[in-house]
């Protein structure tokens, strides 16, 4: 990879919707040359896909939540079925598990307060071996 690439791939990240023509004209190379760098990337998976950047609140799900959780077993089996049931889970945004504590951390996103506590208590309160959960409420997004 090399400078123009890096290039391509800043101006991919703040605007995925770039026509090929205005990229290449961004980054200084003929469209047909640019085209084959981003089809090269696609190939070799640097660049993973094309997504819409969605207001949360535009969708009823203006309140974010980040939410900690540490487990009291940490069996194959405990994690397999959490990691199944989040995975299902609609309100959940994301959810990476950590090395350390806590075990998980997870994006959510609800409409609001109400709907965070009744989300709670019936998926995350029911999830097998978990041990302490921390919410955390977002104030403002800095930078996103």
């Amino acid at each position: 990879m090399d400078r123009l690439d890096r290039a391509i791939l800043d101006q991919l990240v703040e605007d995925a919707s770039l026509a090929n023509v205005d990229l290449a004209d961004r980054v200084r190379l003929s469209p047909s040359a640019c085209l084959r760098r981003v089809r090269a990337l696609e190939r070799a998976g640097v660049i993973r896909g094309y997504r819409a950047d969605v207001d949360p609140a535009a969708l009823g799900r203006g309140f974010e939540v980040e939410v900690m959780i540490e487990l009291t077993h940490k069996d194959r089996a405990t994690v397999e079925e959490i990691e199944r049931r989040i995975a299902d889970m609609e309100e959940v945004v994301s959810c990476r598990r950590l090395f350390g504590v806590p075990d998980y951390l997870m994006h959510v996103a609800v409409r609001d307060v109400e709907a965070y506590e009744a989300f709670y208590m019936s998926e995350l309160a029911e999830l097998p071996g978990i041990g302490r959960v921390s919410s955390q409420f977002t104030m403002k997004l800095v930078k996103g």
